[in-house]
């Protein structure tokens, strides 16, 4: 039988003022899109600002969702299954993208032929949301049912809302993460009777009804 590993769309709004530009023309709260290869986030990867604070030198990232940029960022993250071959096919196309990470270069004509419903193409170089949809395009998952050119941050909020697994503050989920990680490590080196995954879920229980955070 083969193994399924988890993928996960991750929506992001920073609140800045180009995420505000972009939200006037969508009317979407969450403009950014990101790919992630473990439930942690810190496998996770977009186009976007290289710099934090110049929106303008933007480019193929490794996302640091730690990073204070993100703050006060609100964001929602979808999981979706697929087999171990798929994974592996879309991970290592996005680690050979970073092996010549330099090469590419974000697609701002892209997000004007999106608007205008026209195709726009310019060889290495996409926005956020068409290359997450081009890494799918690389396995028979496809989420959203159009061409990478075409898709929209708010397209996968439409597609996957059915594997919506969290919607909230990013810096809340980052550090619930963090916390049910070195509780469940702690509870693997002592004799607690209490199961790691309980404990875990447990602690999520609780803060989730603290924070009400879906």
């Amino acid at each position: 039988m083969t193994a399924n590993r988890d993928i996960y769309v991750v929506l992001t709004g920073t609140g800045t003022a180009f995420s505000g530009i972009i939200k006037w023309f969508t009317k979407a709260e969450l403009n950014h899109a990101s790919i992630a290869f473990d439930s942690e986030l810190r496998e996770v990867y977009s186009f976007g600002r290289k710099r934090v604070h110049n929106p303008f030198i933007a480019g193929l990232i490794h996302e640091n969702f730690i990073h204070p940029f993100y703050s006060s960022a609100d964001c929602a993250i979808y999981q979706l299954r697929v087999s171990s071959e798929e994974y592996d096919t879309m991970y290592n196309h996005v680690q050979g993208m970073m092996q010549n990470q330099e090469r590419y270069k974000y697609h701002l004509l892209g997000l004007v032929g999106v608007l205008l419903n026209v195709r726009i193409d310019r060889e290495d170089a996409f926005f956020c949301s068409q290359f997450v949809a081009s890494v799918f395009e690389e396995t028979a998952v496809h989420p959203v049912a159009k061409p990478s050119c075409f898709v929209t941050p708010d397209d996968f909020a439409s597609s996957l809302c059915a594997h919506k697994i969290f919607s909230g503050k990013l810096s809340y989920y980052m550090r619930r993460n963090n916390r049910v990680a070195l509780l469940t490590s702690s509870l693997h080196t002592t004799s607690s009777p209490v199961p790691g995954a309980v404990a875990a879920r447990m602690l999520r229980l609780n803060e989730e009804r603290t924070e009400g955070i879906v």
